[in-house]
């Protein structure tokens, strides 16, 4: 994918239509990457179209599968792209994040000159994850710096993932699967990392848990030690609003193979127009950036070369629970604070 090979992507009066649409945002997504990625297996017109009418979106997957003879679209392995994610970047989050998201970065004087970074966040909403996507563009804006993001494997391989977005979709923007040699050999490679330390528990809590953080994966804790990469953590305010007053259906989620089932009065919604899975509420996304954590400065080399293995994991997994400790006395203080404004 040259992007130098093709002028750059404008809107038109149909890609702003598609903006303020909430159905239309899946086409934008697709309409995009065919411009810097012919694909003659993805969408077509008539099955945009289609999308934007309640129901039309399963005549549309019909169709398509028509087309393609009865069979599912061809599954890729992408490779990143930091070009793509960039035009991506420029041309299509700028708007959704400043203006839709109306994304806000604070405590920048927390922010380091440099990479490599792990960047981790509390993650919520039960929805796609316009939480790390929004931090991400600021992170890019603000510094330059090519950012990829931690995401669960269902990102990449669900069925429906497959058939609303383009293949290798996830991949060429950066997206990094939530698998541990994946995962090291992103912070190995001196990337800026996006990580959501409380895993899918996150954004699966619901809303009656929105403010509380879940109990932290430590092996982030455990790479940034080995290779002393510093952590930024980063309270997120407004994520909870994503997708609101949603509970969990767990069951139903594992019987369908999905991270996280939500049940809400939007559901009716989206039962109308599946394309609306890359949609999320109007909220105002807030990121506090916290001062940098060091894991490496809390044991001393020596004392780290005389301790086993079962200690080492002890000491991290403690390292992580203090970590959220912190995090959550910020969102905490954030929250009050918020409550005492309005």
């Amino acid at each position: 994918m040259q992007q130098d090979s093709v002028h750059s992507y404008r809107f038109s009066w149909f890609d702003w239509f598609c903006l303020w649409y909430p159905p239309g945002w899946l086409i934008l997504f697709n309409r995009h990457w065919q411009r810097y990625q012919p694909n003659p297996e993805g969408w077509n017109w008539l099955e945009y179209i289609l999308f934007l009418i309640p129901g039309g979106f399963y005549l549309a997957l019909l169709l398509r599968w028509l087309r393609l003879g009865c069979r599912f679209p061809r599954q890729e392995v992408g490779q990143f792209n930091p070009n793509y994610q960039q035009a991506f970047r420029d041309e299509v989050l700028a708007p959704i994040v400043r203006h839709y998201f109306r994304a806000e970065l604070h405590h920048v004087e927390n922010l380091p000159q440099t990479e490599p970074l792990i960047v981790a966040m509390n993650h919520a909403g039960m929805c796609f994850p316009w939480d790390f996507l929004g931090l991400a563009y600021l992170l890019s804006e603000t510094r330059g710096w090519v950012v990829q993001p931690l995401a669960d494997i269902s990102l990449f391989e669900h069925p429906w993932v497959i058939w609303w977005l383009p293949p290798g979709w996830s991949q060429v923007l950066g997206g990094v699967p939530a698998q541990l040699n994946e995962f090291e050999a992103a912070v190995a490679h001196e990337t800026v990392l996006l990580y959501p330390p409380e895993g899918l528990r996150g954004p699966a809590k619901g809303w009656l848990k929105r403010y509380q953080l879940e109990t932290f994966h430590p092996s982030f804790i455990r790479l940034s030690d080995r290779y002393h990469i510093p952590i930024l953590p980063v309270a997120c305010i407004g994520n909870e609003f994503l997708h609101p007053w949603t509970f969990n259906l767990k069951k139903l989620a594992k019987r369908f193979y999905l991270p996280f089932l939500p049940l809400s009065l939007l559901m009716v919604v989206f039962l109308l127009f599946p394309s609306m899975g890359v949609w999320a509420m109007r909220t105002k996304l807030r990121y506090y950036l916290q001062p940098l954590y060091q894991p490496w400065t809390e044991v001393e080399p020596v004392q780290q070369q005389q301790t086993h293995s079962g200690e080492v994991r002890s000491i991290t997994y403690q390292g992580a629970q203090r970590l959220r400790e912190k995090l959550q006395i910020t969102i905490n203080q954030l929250i009050s604070r918020k409550l005492d404004n309005s």
